[in-house]
């Protein structure tokens, strides 16, 4: 599955910088609101020491990372849902994103100007929550009245199904609160896919910190952020975007943690494929069945499943070849409700 991380947040505090660390595609970040006018859309590979370890023991011909896709929009001010700055134009392009990332300024610096005048996070963040639950009301608005009308007239349970999830959602934006408080029931999960609500989306908060808060675990701005994020339920991670640009003085790429975050985030896992040709990486979420695995590669894996070979890479590690897992026992024969873990190497097998 491919992996896409929208990223959001005022003007001036960092986006661009990060966006340029992480993908290398030299998007502006010059000092002034509004200078990513085209949403910036980079794609990167995924690091994965394992990966290149297991080509080298089955001697492969062709490693193949598996991938996440970064989309970089313009910085949104108070108003953008109704059209303020660039406008709300920039928020549908992350409405199909797995995931926001959400930078917040940090760092007190007098030559970088703040569009509110100071520097506050949690106002900040607020700010940027509010655009997007009134983006998400404007958006559900539309579609809740055209279906209720529908809705008081049918019978149909999709129809019904659908108005009773577009009704909670209705509901609880126009009393504040954002789509993600909302209990979705069985029935209805099935229309969530075409609903693309904002604030149902997890969040990773990245505190965009100053080079005097490097030696500190957590700064007093970011924990502000920190605390927040453990009682919404959201992910927080603290970086330097400037040098992280630089690629110096760092003891790993925020790259690496800013994936790994993003990763338990959306509960994924990495199983593997393996041969002379090819060893590829492919992304699947935590608790995906041996069948749906195989699908993330082809479809017709998955229609036609029939079983799984598989063992853990780590075992391949520790005894140096196939033939030596096999002798070992640890080589399985798994059915459709083998549940994939993190680090499988999986063979799916299936009629055509």
């Amino acid at each position: 599955m491919a992996l896409k991380a929208g990223i959001v947040g005022l003007p001036n505090l960092g986006k661009s910088t990060l966006f340029n660390a992480l993908t290398a595609a030299g998007a502006d970040s010059a000092n002034y609101p509004f200078c990513t006018i085209e949403p910036n859309v980079g794609v990167v590979t995924v690091p994965d020491e394992r990966l290149e370890e297991l080509a080298k023991i089955v001697k492969t011909k062709s490693v193949i990372p598996t991938t996440i896709e970064f989309v970089d929009i313009a910085g949104l001010v108070a108003g953008a849902s109704k059209g303020e700055g660039l406008g709300n134009q920039f928020l549908a392009n992350i409405r199909e994103v797995d995931a926001i990332v959400h930078v917040v300024r940090c760092f007190e610096d007098p030559n970088v100007i703040h569009v509110e005048g100071d520097v506050s996070p949690l106002r900040d963040i607020e700010t940027i929550n509010t655009e997007l639950l009134l983006a998400d009301l404007e958006s559900i608005e539309k579609r809740y009245m055209r279906i209720e009308k529908v809705a008081r007239a049918s019978k149909d349970k999709d129809v019904l199904n659908e108005f009773s999830l577009l009704k909670k959602f209705y509901e609880a934006l126009q009393a504040g609160k954002p789509g993600s408080s909302v209990d979705v029931a069985e029935n209805e999960k099935p229309f969530l896919k075409t609903i693309h609500l904002l604030t149902t989306k997890p969040v990773l908060y990245v505190c965009n910190i100053g080079e005097e808060d490097l030696s500190r675990e957590q700064s007093p701005l970011s924990e502000q952020v920190k605390s927040l994020a453990e009682k919404t339920g959201h992910q927080c991670l603290q970086m330097f975007t400037y040098l992280e640009g630089k690629s110096v003085g760092l003891k790993e790429p925020g790259l690496y943690r800013l994936i790994r975050a993003t990763y338990q985030l959306l509960g994924l896992i990495t199983y593997f494929t393996a041969g002379e040709k090819e060893t590829r990486a492919w992304t699947i979420r935590k608790g995906t069945k041996a069948p749906q695995a195989a699908g993330v590669i082809h479809s017709d894996f998955e229609k036609g499943f029939i079983r799984a070979e598989t063992y853990h890479c780590d075992d391949l590690f520790e005894l140096k070849s196939e033939l030596a897992v096999r002798e070992a026992g640890k080589y399985r024969l798994e059915g459709k409700e083998y549940l994939v873990k993190d680090g499988d190497v999986l063979f799916s097998r299936f009629n055509a």
